[in-house]
């Protein structure tokens, strides 16, 4: 079991180097990796599940008592951050639907599982996460279709219909169906069940990086001036989400925790959904600037981190030291107690003796 969860760790520590190695698999070799494609719907909805058994309804709860950082992240990730990649889109590659429609459905799908595993890695909000993964997760059946049919119109032609189906059977379903499953068993599923198939996951993962990489083998192959912009602009707009995250955490004046939380599901998409949904419902050229974004968001996070780490170390230090001040100050209260109840017992010790010496000499 420690080897295959080790073997597991050592896919997700590699992710960086193994992703652009699928991306080129796939772009080279589309015939035969292509005939995996049939089978990335159901591979993609057991990932979804495994996923959510990380959830448990007492979180989700929780957060949703107190829904403004959730509202803030859904207000950034899925409304602004669309319609800023669609409004540069037009500018910057107007002409070229295809290339707009990638981009515009690169920034419509929920936000990624992935940002749950960095959110823990430097010690972020882990409810709000997992709160924030579970509901962008559930509407998305519903929040891609409108965001499209909302900014591209009647320039695409939208199954939505059918789009909607495919994401309720992918995602919505087993996301519900995954949290309810660790629900009713009291945690078994995140303690036990989640750490069994996590490892091979992470290989279907890489599955479906490369299935779905061999949809762009011919606009990659035969590359254009245009398309090698659209990975630059996919490249620096990708890591604005970080920034417009942290950004809407201090004007909320929240926590470095929470900070780190925002920035990370506002910066990291679910970029395999949205490659799925290309592939099945659009020109291969629509998939391009989706998987560029699988190509640049494990990397950008990992940047993002360690800025994150650098510029909050002092507030973590005054965290810290505030946490050390009050251990000391509940120690010395304790302290006096202890002292008060010992001065107690004696002064009743002393009395008892008094009272009772008259008796003995009686």
């Amino acid at each position: 079991m420690e080897r295959w969860t080790g073997f597991g760790s050592a896919i997700a520590g590699h992710m960086p180097l193994l992703v652009p190695l699928c991306v080129v698999l796939g772009v080279l070799f589309p015939r035969f990796f292509g005939a995996m494609s049939p089978l990335v719907p159901a591979i993609f909805a057991f990932m979804t599940f495994q996923g959510s058994l990380n959830n448990s309804l007492a979180q989700v709860i929780d957060t949703f008592k107190h829904p403004a950082d959730l509202i803030a992240i859904i207000l950034v990730s899925l409304v602004f951050m669309p319609l800023a990649a669609f409004g540069l889109a037009q500018l910057l590659f107007a002409g070229n639907v295809n290339l707009i429609t990638g981009i515009v459905l690169e920034y419509s799908v929920p936000v990624g599982i992935v940002s749950f595993m960095w959110v823990g890695i430097y010690g972020g909000n882990g409810s709000l996460a997992l709160a924030t993964i579970l509901l962008t997760t559930v509407i998305s059946p519903f929040s891609i279709p409108f965001t499209l049919n909302a900014l591209l119109g009647e320039a695409v032609a939208i199954d939505a219909l059918g789009m909607m189906r495919e994401m309720l059977f992918m995602i919505a379903i087993p996301a519900l169906a995954g949290m309810v499953l660790n629900e009713v068993t009291g945690g078994w599923g995140h303690t036990r069940l989640s750490p069994v198939i996590s490892p091979a996951c992470r290989v279907l993962m890489l599955v479906v990086i490369t299935a779905n990489s061999t949809a762009m083998s011919g606009h990659v192959l035969h590359m254009t001036w245009e398309r090698a912009e659209v990975a630059l602009f996919i490249l620096l707009f990708a890591s604005t989400g970080f920034v417009w995250g942290a950004l809407a955490a201090r004007l909320l004046g929240r926590s470095f925790p929470t900070l780190v939380t925002m920035s990370f599901d506002c910066g990291l998409r679910n970029i395999s959904s949205g490659a799925v949904i290309a592939t099945r419902y659009f020109p291969g050229e629509v998939v391009f600037p989706v998987m560029c974004g699988t190509l640049f968001q494990q990397v950008l996070a990992s940047m993002a981190g360690r800025t994150m780490m650098w510029l909050g170390r002092e507030e973590r230090e005054r965290s810290r030291a505030a946490v050390e001040a009050g251990r000391a100050a509940v120690d010395a209260a304790m302290a006096e107690v202890g002292a008060g109840e010992g001065t107690a017992a004696l002064a009743e010790g002393s009395a008892g003796s008094t009272a009772s010496t008259p008796e003995r000499e009686g």
